[in-house]
């Protein structure tokens, strides 16, 4: 990765692995929204970004660069080397295909408690209705971080809600998920430091311990908003993907399930 800054923008170039539809708009994160010239805008920990591809190269626009570098750089995960993890991938023969063909998924670290919120409403949801609620969300209880952009409002601030005002945001029956899986973080009843530094099948134990969290949304918080990369989510695209793997997940997946998810899973939901 090499960085050079450009009337306040900050260009990243030889980064490998990082198509900006394929990452942004694949349902694992919903704070982002596509341009007409492609570029993306969104806003995540608290700070909004503009950011565009360029040939090979990433720009960050009107980005300061300790921001950059103390935030955007590990939510992008621009120091791990996908390109190995994609070539290892491909010792498996359907991957071999399915990354040529959508090169460019890339996992990101996001915040826990945005993460398992963001899957909580994401529950018999569409990606477009969930974008909604959340943006919903963060306009009437985030801060206002850019023009129109909102921080992901924390626990605490959201403690002090009731059902009834999750309901009012459209967020329907899971509105008592929310109500007191707020409570819960903002008292300490759920302590996600906690979670996220257990081994991943203690991990999802205790997620699952929450009211509202089932297997989908605890396996989604542990990929995205824990960086369980091992964790293999299986809805149902994936369970019709397992018929390709009788005999189980091949051996050069191995602590990178998760990623090898993230391409099966967009395979599935284009040929399957």
């Amino acid at each position: 990765m090499k960085v050079k800054v450009e009337k306040n923008n900050i260009i990243v170039s030889e980064v490998s692995c990082l198509d900006l539809d394929l990452t942004l708009d694949c349902g694992q994160a919903f704070r982002w929204e596509r341009q007409e010239d492609g570029s993306y805008k969104g806003v995540a920990g608290g700070h909004f970004l503009h950011i565009a591809k360029d040939g090979d190269s990433l720009i960050f626009y009107d980005t300061d660069k300790a921001v950059f570098y103390s935030f955007w750089v590990n939510y992008f995960d621009l120091n791990k080397d996908y390109d190995e993890i994609c070539n290892r991938l491909k010792q498996d023969s359907l991957l071999a295909s399915t990354i040529d063909e959508y090169y460019g998924i890339r996992i990101l670290n996001q915040d826990s408690w945005e993460a398992l919120c963001s899957f909580v409403i994401s529950q018999q949801n569409n990606i477009k209705r969930i974008k909604l609620i959340i943006s919903r969300l963060c306009k009437a209880y985030g801060d206002e971080v850019a023009d129109g952009w909102y921080s992901f409002p924390s626990a605490e601030k959201l403690s002090t809600l009731g059902v009834e005002d999750f309901e009012a945001l459209g967020t329907g029956y899971r509105a008592k998920y929310l109500e007191r899986l707020s409570k819960s973080v903002a008292n300490g009843e759920i302590d996600l430091d906690y979670i996220k530094s257990l081994p991943l099948a203690e991990a999802k134990k205790e997620l699952l311990k929450i009211y509202g969290v089932g297997e989908k949304v605890a396996n989604c918080a542990l990929l995205f908003g824990m960086q369980f990369y091992s964790c293999f989510p299986l809805d149902v695209w994936m369970k019709r993907v397992m018929a390709y793997y009788p005999d189980g997940l091949p051996r050069c997946f191995d602590g990178i399930e998760g990623i090898a998810q993230q391409y099966l899973f967009h395979w599935a939901r284009q040929n399957l």
